[in-house]
């Protein structure tokens, strides 16, 4: 990102800013004139000035800093910047303050006003000047000749010393290590940057691209492909050292654009946000440029210099062989360009998108400002307070500045809290719960809590009116979905099926030999339902078997064999697990032959199930269901497991559209943890809601569940096969914040081991 190191801070024509141009330095003799001195000057002396006092002297103005001329206003009205270069802010004036800092060395309010008066259209008073001194004051712009002077900025400084805990905090949020010193080697790049933005490289980068793309189109699938075929260490390396190099490219196109156009350019080198590294420009002195579009290019020249790179790689993917400068080209040409629009390209973040969308609207500050507003729009909202605006803005612009507000906090709140959980995942569990709050109570709750403090020390200024009746109401309602036990029911999957009921699933990648049944034959237990072939297995059988006979062979010859003799026990364990990988294949090719494992009836016999056809591994063929009662099973969470007793209602309802509510009663509570799920049609392998790992004897799930048992269900409306669904099981009222806090005491009891 291009990091604008400025001041918020300015003053003129009522606009709170924070820009900068171009310029030198002024300095600052504050001696109070006298009428003499004025009258030779050409300053009018009323006779308030003769009659009054003697005018109490302005304090002088620092020597070093820059008063500039700047862009023109949205409005057509000009500004000017005030340059701090010790703080290196930069301060934003309008017209009248302009005039009345350039007439500052006049010494005191008085001539002050009367000189502007005099010279100008404007018609100011003491109190604007006031205003102004009391804004340099602020921001230490002053001299600081006087005991005075220098005891206010000691308390200054100790206001703003930080202590330990809040110095870890602010360099654990936000850390800039500057690592280059850059202007040298951009006064060395510059003249080929010159070429770099003349027309002729356009001209030549849309060839390229036109070049590349034709390229590209013509091995297309090779193209699509290429990260999976360089996803070793290898590609690792080349995609690593591709995205370093976009971002390098990235600033410097920041930092030699700034060059042309003559800004000084004093660091580059790598922030911290959060402790995710994220390379920095300091182009501060882009806020010199009286031209928009001149920072504008400096906005984007970040965005654009990654663009050539995408096109230049791919265009090189075409040539370069195969490894990982190829995966390199391929990243560059896909993923980096389109990467950085998106993140960069944003303007609810302080990155180049947001610096683009201030200058486009002629905009500095422009979160302070939009958030001005949006505080304004919510009070108006909540309480009915009709504050005037913090600026005079068309109304159009008004309406765009406050929506842009809303969406800025609703963005950073997103981006916030997935940040805090990534923070909370990277650590160890008790430091992963302290970042966590810090950055939920840093970046979300302080906010919040500041707003919220504002509200109370003007709760005076309530009114019983239209919105404070909308806000009661929607409090109350937000107070009843919270806080009242509103919500009894609990959802859970669930199957339901006989009570005696099997699915037969395909052992192996096989062909369909022979079906003996139909869908609703009753059957036999043993009974032979169909038969299925397997080549790759039966071959894998006699290979099994020949290793097995050899070593069998080996283990007999053995006391009388020298050479075999050397092999010692080491070759009976050999021959061991020959025989049991012989067993266990002789098992998996028994099982391609079909068979019932209960008495019952045949039911779902899949589409699949026909000669000749080839089946998946793990394909559900069909189900034997055995008579009598249905029952089901329904598979819990813990928070919900305390809710629930038995003879609870039950009511299932299938994921078949046209299949019937079933209403049921809660039978028996499984308070033990389910090591293992035995309804793979509710595994998330297969298409199911329950997440699991799979292991090569059971799906285990990833979260603690426990089951449910639920019977005597309404026999009308039973389902003749196993059918998957929701079971919604009546419990214990219990409100949705007192379930939340008690999920997150869980949640922080058991990951600190409390």
């Amino acid at each position: 990102m291009a990091g604008a190191v400025m001041g918020a801070g300015g003053l003129g024509a009522g606009t709170p800013d924070a820009r900068a141009m171009t310029g030198g330095a002024m300095a600052g003799d504050a001696r109070a004139m006298s009428p003499a001195d004025m009258a030779a000057a050409g300053i009018p002396i009323t006779a308030a000035m003769l009659a009054g006092s003697q005018p109490q002297a302005l304090p002088r103005l620092r020597e070093d800093l820059g008063l500039h001329p700047g862009a023109r206003q949205p409005d057509g009205a000009p500004s000017w910047t005030l340059h701090d270069p010790a703080s290196n802010r930069f301060f934003q004036l309008g017209w009248a303050a302009f005039e009345i800092v350039s007439r500052w060395r006049l010494g005191t309010a008085e001539a002050i006003v009367a000189a502007v008066n005099a010279r100008t259209t404007l018609a100011i008073t003491p109190a604007d000047v006031k205003a102004v001194g009391d804004f340099l004051a602020r921001h230490s712009l002053l001299a600081t000749g006087s005991p005075e002077a220098t005891a206010r900025l000691v308390r200054l400084a100790r206001a703003r010393r930080l202590g330990h805990a809040m110095w870890l905090l602010k360099h654990y949020l936000f850390i800039r290590v500057p690592l280059l010193r850059p202007e040298p080697l951009l006064q060395r790049l510059a003249p080929a940057f010159d070429f770099a933005c003349s027309a002729r490289f356009a001209w030549l980068v849309a060839a390229l691209a036109l070049l590349g793309v034709g390229l590209v189109m013509q091995r297309w699938d090779a193209f699509t492909h290429t990260f999976a075929a360089y996803a070793g260490w290898q590609g690792l390396a080349g995609v690593g050292a591709a995205l370093g190099f976009a971002k390098v490219l990235h600033e410097f196109g920041h930092a030699l654009t700034a060059r042309r156009f003559g800004c000084r350019v004093p660091a580059m080198g790598v922030a911290f946000l959060v402790m995710v590294p994220v390379l920095y420009t300091d182009t501060s002195d882009a806020w010199k440029l009286p031209a928009r579009r001149h920072r504008l290019a400096i906005g984007a020249a970040g965005m654009a210099a990654e663009l050539v790179l995408a096109v230049i790689a791919t265009l090189a993917w075409s040539f370069l062989p195969d490894g990982p400068l190829r995966a390199g080209a391929f990243l560059l040409a896909t993923t980096t360009w389109v990467a950085t629009l998106a993140i960069n390209a944003s303007p609810f973040m302080r990155f180049d998108g947001y610096f683009l969308l201030s200058d486009a609207l002629g905009m500095p500050n422009l979160h302070d400002r939009a958030f001005a507003f949006g505080r304004r729009a919510l009070r108006w909202a909540l309480f009915g307070w009709d504050d005037p605006p913090p600026e005079r803005l068309p109304r159009g612009r008004e309406r765009f500045v406050t929506g842009f507000a809303f969406a800025t906090w609703v963005y950073r709140a997103t981006v916030f809290l997935g940040i805090a959980l990534l923070v909370y995942h990277l650590f160890f569990k008790l430091l992963g719960l302290l970042l966590l709050a810090v950055e939920l109570g840093w970046f979300l709750a302080r906010p919040v809590w500041s707003e919220v403090t504002v509200w109370r020390e003007r709760a005076g200024e309530l009114r019983w009116n239209r919105a404070t009746k909308r806000t009661a109401a929607l409090l109350a309602l937000a107070f009843a979905a919270l806080v009242l036990p509103w919500q009894r029911d609990v959802g859970a999957p669930a199957r339901l099926g006989a009570s005696e009921a099997q699915g037969l699933y395909a052992p192996a990648p096989a062909e369909v030999t022979e079906v003996l049944v139909r869908d609703g034959d009753e059957v036999k237990a043993g009974q032979s339902l169909a038969r299925l072939r397997a080549p790759e297995l039966d071959a894998d059988l006699a290979r099994a078997r020949v290793r097995e006979a050899a070593l069998r062979w080996q283990v007999e010859r053995q006391p009388f064999d020298a050479g075999l003799l050397q092999g010692g026990e080491a070759l009976r364990k050999q021959w061991e697990a020959a025989r049991e990988q012989v067993a266990a294949l002789e098992q998996l090719v028994a099982r391609l032959e079909l068979t019932a494992p209960v008495t019952g009836r045949v039911v779902d016999v899949a589409d699949s199930l026909r000669p000749g056809t080839v089946i998946a591994n793990g394909e559900r063929l069909l189900d034997v269901i055995a008579p009598g009662p249905r029952r089901g099973d329904a598979f819990v969470d813990e928070a919900s497991l305390g809710r629930l007793s038995a003879g609870a209602r039950v009511v299932f309802i299938a994921d078949r559209a046209e299949a019937p509510a079933v209403h049921c009663t809660l039978g028996a509570i499984d308070r033990l943890r389910l090591p293992a799920l035995d309804a793979p049609a509710l595994a998330s392998t297969f298409g199911g809601p329950i997440a699991v790992q799979r292991t090569r004897d059971a799906l285990i799930p990833t979260e603690p569940l426990f089951r449910l048992r639920f019977e005597s269900c309404d026999d009308a409306t039973l389902p003749v096969s196993e059918m998957t669904g929701v079971a919604r099981v009546r419990g214990e009222g219990r409100s949705l914040l007192g379930r939340m806090l008690k999920a997150a005491w869980t949640a922080v009891a058991s990951e600190a081991a409390l």
